[in-house]
């Protein structure tokens, strides 16, 4: 695999995480920037960082790094993303990648011309469990697949003032966790869904507490999730066929699923599969970031992205809710 010059924006929590398994898997972390002198210079020693910046765009500009990794507040994300391709980088973005499907459309259509690779940093998308698990469905050992049912819950302080309630910042649970469960859902669609059924409750600030939301493809294939940020719900994920199903709980960063089948109706034998690492999950990250780049694609996980994008716009305009950015 080959070495990389990657560049980080943010020092916050994830950017620990992933800077550790940046010097784990690509021997060391080029760069980072963030604002705040203290915090870039004690977060530059504790990860052996090479060069730092106190502005951003500057790093972005350094013509020695290949790819930037973004972790600031969704708000950020477009404005460094459209930076750092038009700069040539190659992009791993945290979720949600934008903020809106336009967003997206744009920084997605601007890596194509570039021929550079954009991903979001999903961590369902990289666990090894979910290679088998799809080859299980594939090999039809489920059936057709009807129904997938997932949740994502967290519970977040009584805090009008955090960012997760924050509309300026892009709050609420749909883009702080809502896109978690729309890629395991999608994951597990054969097409996009073009129905979309919801409901919500909004937090005092305007933002969306918590949702049910019901998607429907042209395969008549139907995805039922349920979302909260006051009320904590287990990370469990459910794909339903006609001959069996398999639980992933954990989803973000699973290493089992247990499989049931049921092709006479009657519950029987489990099977259990595993793989991978939880602990592993942002190297298993930065190892498929820098496949991406050595081979020129993505396996196709910036097209789940833009779905997912879709989605999230969809269920929001069905709610009625706009940022001022929108």
């Amino acid at each position: 695999m080959t070495k990389y010059n990657w560049g980080m924006i943010g020092t916050g929590w994830i950017a620990h995480e992933m800077a550790d398994a940046l010097n784990d898997v690509n021997g060391e972390v080029y760069a980072v920037a963030d604002v705040n002198k203290e915090m870039l210079a004690k977060f530059a020693s504790e990860k052996n960082v090479k060069k730092t910046f106190t502005d951003a765009n500057e790093m972005i500009n350094d013509p020695a790094i290949d790819v930037i990794y973004i972790a600031t507040p969704h708000t950020y994300h477009y404005q460094y993303i459209k930076a750092a391709l038009e700069a040539g980088k190659h992009v791993f973005c945290e979720k949600a990648i934008t903020v809106n499907a336009k967003q997206f459309d744009e920084v997605e259509t601007l890596a194509k011309k570039k021929g550079l690779i954009l991903t979001e940093g999903l961590t369902l998308y990289h666990m090894p469990v979910f290679d088998q698990v799809k080859k299980v469905i594939a090999d039809g050992k489920l059936g057709d697949i009807k129904l997938v049912q997932v949740n994502f819950g967290s519970l977040k302080d009584y805090d009008p003032k955090n960012r997760f309630f924050n509309k300026d910042l892009a709050g609420g649970a749909l883009l702080d966790i809502g896109g978690y469960a729309t890629a395991f859902a999608r994951t597990f669609l054969a097409s996009k869904p073009n129905t979309t059924l919801t409901t919500v409750k909004f937090f005092e600030t305007g933002v969306d507490e918590q949702s049910g939301i019901i998607l429907k493809n042209d395969e008549e294939q139907l995805a039922v999730m349920a979302l909260s940020m006051r009320a904590k719900q287990p990370k469990r994920g459910v794909v339903s066929g006609t001959k069996g199903y398999v639980e992933i709980n954990n989803y973000p960063r699973a290493t089992s699923a247990e499989i049931t089948y049921t092709a006479d109706a009657h519950e029987q034998a489990n099977e259990i599969l595993t793989a991978g690492d939880d602990t592993q999950a942002l190297r298993y990250e930065v190892r498929d970031m820098q496949h991406y780049i050595d081979n020129g694609h993505d396996d196709g996980q910036l097209a789940i992205s833009r779905d997912v994008a879709h989605i999230l716009n969809d269920v929001r305009n069905a709610w009625g809710m706009k940022y001022p950015f929108d």
